[in-house]
This record gives structure tokens, C-alpha cells and sequence, in this order.
């Protein structure tokens, strides 16, 4: 008995320390940890962890349904349709006491104070990335199985996540119908919205427990978490032995060996492997979208990032701080790659005899001559080939 500790008449797990009063619920809870679904709908083939789940998902297929009055949406249990009737109502009695966010519904609350504690308690048995979600867990499966089951019916493209075929739709369609009312800035998503609106705050909800950076989503959190404070790179790509720290990095990356072309102009023929580029073209050919323009010098750019960065130039600042050295730069890609100096950790593998190296141009350089040397070998040991 392992994975549980008996207090009097309860079982706790000893990954998240919930208690049970039945050791066949505990048994039950464990599945929730290793993403272990064994009860499958007959109709549909979807997967549950419990039987009662399975048994409350079939009243869809057999008729019971409570529908909502206002949207049409429909449940297969009343207590479902009432908390979902708060969303119309606009009703969000639970609210954290960390942030004063507040929320619908207590298990949605439950999710986000992982945010605040950083606990991870469902765990992936292949690659040992944890998630505070195991809805989250079982998208990042998809990961490892290859499984694409949302497809975009105007190209094909395919996805893992729903929401990632909902945003993706968007660059068909160009919809932004939410507005800041601030700057105007258009978004396709109504929650983009309140994420930006904390530019013109400066409100950040989200401190990293390493060090003393605070960001304005829970996403920026992670990513900063991931990037700056580990060193663990999995992911390496198979054209040139690159490694990086997430998979979307990585596929972002292989696009460049691939001239893979995925963001489609929707006036014209012409398509892109980049989003910025889709955007310089809407910009140039079609006159579509805001310049922005540097009051010093007149230079024009795409995105207000790149003219804020460029502006450091003209204020001579650098805001960016090497934490090994006194050295500072005007951005964070300068400060990533005077970093490398520092780093003992090398990124770059040569193709031919798997030697490391810290810096793209070492591994370039290292690569020819490898390549030459080797073929020199081959010349001189191989007895089929001629002198």
C-alpha cells in the first residue's frame, strides 16, 4: 500500500494528500494522477476515469438532457445547468483570496489557486512533465501519440486541442471582434482582451517564486520558469540537432528546414512561413492593419514591440542585464546570446560525429570540416574506392 497513508478511518494519496474513507476511492483517485482512463463509452469511445463518470456522460446519448433557456446548451445533470446558468448571470461567488479573482464555480477555483501554489499533481508517465490540470495532461498525451483530432475544414491542418483549432480558424476568417477600448486593439478572443488591458495597468498578478519577476499572465509565468530557471532541453530537432526547452519551440524551428508555409494571405495566393511576414505583406500590399512609426527617425514597424525596442536605441538604454557579468543590451535576443559566454551548457550537436557546441556558428564551422575530414577517411580505408 505504497501510494496511501491511513488515518483512522481515511486513505490519503500521497501525491496531492486528499483523503478518502474508501480505499476503492483512493484507487479511483489514482487514475486522476497517471492519466489512466479505463471505462470507455460505447457510443462515442470516449474515456473516463471512474465508472460514475461514464455513467453520468451516457445520459447524453440516451435523451436526458437539461437544456439552458438563454444559449441552448445542454447537460446531463441539473447541478451542471445550474452552475453553467451563472455564466449568464454573471454571478462568481468564489473568489481567491490571492488575487480577488473570482469565478463561477468552486472546482474552477480549485484549478486556479495551482496558479498561486504552483502544485502539479497530474503527472505524464512518459516525459514526467506535471500539470495542475488533468484536462491539460490529457492534451499534452496528444503530444506523445501523435493524435490530431480537430481538423480545420478550409485547409486540413490539424490539431491536438479544440482551442487551438478556434484560434487557428481566425486566420482564415481575420475576425477580431473584440475591441481595447483604450488603443483599439482588435482580438479574436474576448480574454486576449483582459489580458491586454493589464499593458495599460501594468498590473502583474503572477510572481515567479525563483526570482523577483512578476508577468501579467499565468502563461508568461511558465514559460519564464521553463526558459530561464531550468536547463533541461528535450526537445532536439532531427535535421540539425538544435535542442530546446519546449515542443513548440522546436516546431517553430523545424519550419526553417522545412519551408513549411502555414499563414495564408486571404486577398491573394501568396502564403508565409512566419506570422510577422503575413502581417508585413497585409501591411505593404493590401493596406491592411497600423504602421508604427519611430517619432525620432521616421523608421516604420510591424508590431510595437519591434518600434519599442528600437526606440532603446536613440534613449541609448539597455534595459536587458547579464546576471554573470556587468554587460547589458537594448534586447532580450542580444542578452540570450551574450548569455552563451556564461553557459556551460552546449545546444548545437554536429550531425556527422554528435560533438556539442554553445553557438550556431561553431557547429556551422565545426560541420564542414568535419564533413571534409570524413570523406577524407573513407578515401584513404575504403578499398571500393579508387585512388
Amino acid at each position: 500500500m505504497s501510494h496511501m497513508n491511513v488515518h483512522g478511518s481515511k486513505c490519503q494519496c500521497t501525491e496531492c494528500g486528499k483523503c478518502f474513507h474508501r480505499n476503492s476511492a483512493l484507487m479511483s483517485h489514482k487514475l486522476s494522477h497517471s492519466g489512466e482512463k479505463p471505462f470507455e463509452c460505447s457510443v462515442c469511445g470516449k474515456r473516463f476515469t471512474t465508472s460514475s463518470h461514464l455513467a453520468v456522460h451516457s445520459r447524453i446519448h440516451s435523451g436526458q438532457k437539461y437544456k439552458c433557456h438563454v444559449c441552448g446548451k445542454a447537460y446531463s445533470q441539473s447541478s451542471s445547468l445550474d452552475r453553467h446558468m451563472r455564466v449568464h448571470m454573471g454571478e462568481k461567488p468564489c473568489k481567491c483570496n490571492v488575487c480577488d479573482k473570482a469565478f463561477s464555480e468552486s472546482s474552477t477555483l480549485d484549478s486556479h489557486m495551482r496558479v498561486h501554489t504552483g502544485e502539479k499533481p497530474y503527472k505524464c508517465h512518459v516525459c514526467d512533465n506535471a500539470f495542475s490540470e488533468s484536462s491539460t495532461l490529457d492534451s499534452h498525451m496528444r503530444v506523445h501519440t501523435g493524435e490530431k483530432p480537430y481538423k480545420c475544414h478550409v485547409c486540413d491542418k490539424a490539431f491536438s486541442q479544440s482551442s487551438t483549432l478556434g484560434r487557428h480558424m481566425t486566420v482564415h476568417t481575420g475576425e477580431k471582434p473584440y475591441k481595447c477600448h483604450v488603443c483599439d486593439k482588435a482580438f479574436s478572443r474576448s480574454g486576449s482582451v483582459s489580458t491586454h488591458m493589464r499593458v495599460h495597468t501594468g498590473e502583474r498578478l503572477y510572481k515567479c517564486s525563483l526570482c523577483d519577476k512578476s508577468f501579467r499572465t499565468s502563461g508568461h509565468l511558465q514559460t519564464h520558469k521553463s526558459l530561464v530557471h531550468s536547463n533541461r532541453r528535450p526537445y532536439q530537432c532531427p535535421h540539425c540537432g538544435k535542442q530546446f526547452k519546449t515542443n513548440t519551440d522546436l516546431k517553430r524551428h523545424v519550419r526553417i528546414h522545412t519551408g513549411a508555409k502555414l499563414y495564408s494571405c486571404r486577398h491573394c495566393s501568396d502564403s508565409f512561413t512566419w506570422p510577422v511576414q503575413l502581417k508585413t505583406h497585409l501591411l505593404k500590399s493590401h493596406s491592411e492593419g497600423v504602421w508604427f512609426t519611430c517619432d525620432i527617425c521616421g523608421k516604420k514597424f510591424v508590431n510595437h514591440s519591434e518600434l519599442k525596442l528600437h526606440s532603446y536605441q536613440h534613449a541609448d538604454v539597455k534595459p536587458y542585464v547579464c546576471c554573470e557579468c556587468p554587460k547589458s543590451f537594448c534586447t532580450a535576443a542580444k542578452l540570450k546570446s551574450h548569455q552563451r559566454v556564461h553557459s556551460v551548457h552546449k545546444q548545437f550537436c554536429c550531425g556527422k560525429c554528435g560533438k556539442l557546441f554553445k553557438d550556431e556558428y561553431g557547429v556551422k564551422r565545426h560541420f564542414d570540416r568535419c564533413s571534409n575530414d570524413r570523406l577524407g577517411i573513407i578515401g584513404l580505408f575504403n578499398p571500393h574506392v579508387s585512388k
